[in-house]
Formats: C-alpha cells, structure tokens, sequence
C-alpha cells in the first residue's frame, strides 16, 4: 500500500472511510478501536525510544508491525476481508506471544504481592503500554458485542498485555530495580 497524501479533508464532516470504503463515524466502535490499537503501537513505540533490552525490544517490533496487522483487521468489515489480501491476526501470532510469555515468566519468576507500575523508566513505559493495551482490549470486545471481527484480535490482546506487563517485570530485575510493591495497608 502506498499512501500519496496525508490529508485528503475527506474527514471534515466527522466520518472516515474504513478499508472496503463504507464510511463511518469517526467516534463508531470500529474506528474507536482500531484508534486504540493505534495508541497502543505508539506507546510501544515510547517504550522501545526508552532504550529496553534487546531481548524484549526485538519481539517488540515484531508486535508492531502485527498491531498493524491487527488495525488491518479491524479496519475491514468481516465481508470485505474476502475482496482484499489483507494481513490478520492469526491463531499462530497467539502461540508466539504465549512461548515468549512463558519464557519471560521463567526468567522474573512468580509474582509475590501486586505490584504498581514503575521502576526503571523502560518498565513504567511498558506498563503504561499495558494498562493501554487493556483499555484496547475492552474497546474491541465493545464492538465485538456489535459486530463480528477476526477471532483471534481478542485473544492476542490478552496475551500481549500479559507479555507487556512480564516485560516490565523482566526489565525491572535486568537493571537491578525493585518492583514496586502494593501496600495494601497505606
């Protein structure tokens, strides 16, 4: 896809155009969660600036190129996804998060108290990638409640939040910072 102009003015009126051409409302669940996904690409895109370990950057970048997979896949009606060759999310991107998951989760070990974001500044950045991953999920299971959507969007942003929240984990012990902990009685 080659993209000419950045600004057409076609949104003026408030609507924007989806992959197979309907128009829609820019506020419609649709664009409401493929902008999240957006948010979310950016805010790893924080995270990587931050300067993380190669060990969780390298994945990472493959995460963003499959968040625009996903966009694609939430741009598209169900119907049109026929009419075009468009990259989705498939069951085996599911099954790359969660090895990486379990890999992560072996090195930082379990989990002793609930812990607050922060640390380190890489891993308050992926927290913060996390908590907007969350906010993307309960966006798309919203227009997943209107509309059908690819099968997997749902689950890999359950495990992506589960690997971003790992990751921060994993930079936290790397750079020898505590993870802070949930005084629940503050």
């Amino acid at each position: 896809m080659r993209i000419t102009r950045v600004s057409t003015r076609q949104g003026d009126d408030g609507a924007t155009g989806l992959g197979g051409g309907h128009r829609v409302a820019k506020d419609s669940l649709r664009v409401r969660a493929y902008g999240a996904v957006d948010e979310l690409n950016s805010a790893i895109g924080v995270a990587l600036a931050s300067g993380l370990d190669p060990r969780i950057a390298q994945p990472l970048l493959v995460i963003q190129n499959e968040l625009f997979h996903l966009g694609s896949d939430l741009c598209f009606l169900e119907e049109d996804k026929a009419k075009h060759n468009l990259p989705q999310i498939e069951q085996r991107h599911v099954e790359k998060l969660e090895a990486l998951l379990r890999e992560l989760n072996d090195i930082v070990g379990p989990l002793q108290n609930f812990i607050l974001p922060g640390g380190s500044a890489a891993a308050a950045s992926l927290q913060l990638a996390r908590a907007i991953c969350r906010r993307t999920e309960r966006e798309v299971v919203a227009l997943s409640h209107e509309e059908p959507i690819g099968q997997w969007v749902v689950p890999y942003l359950n495990r992506l939040s589960d690997t971003l929240f790992v990751m921060a984990r994993y930079e936290n012990k790397l750079r020898g910072v505590a993870e802070p902990q949930w005084n629940e009685l503050a």
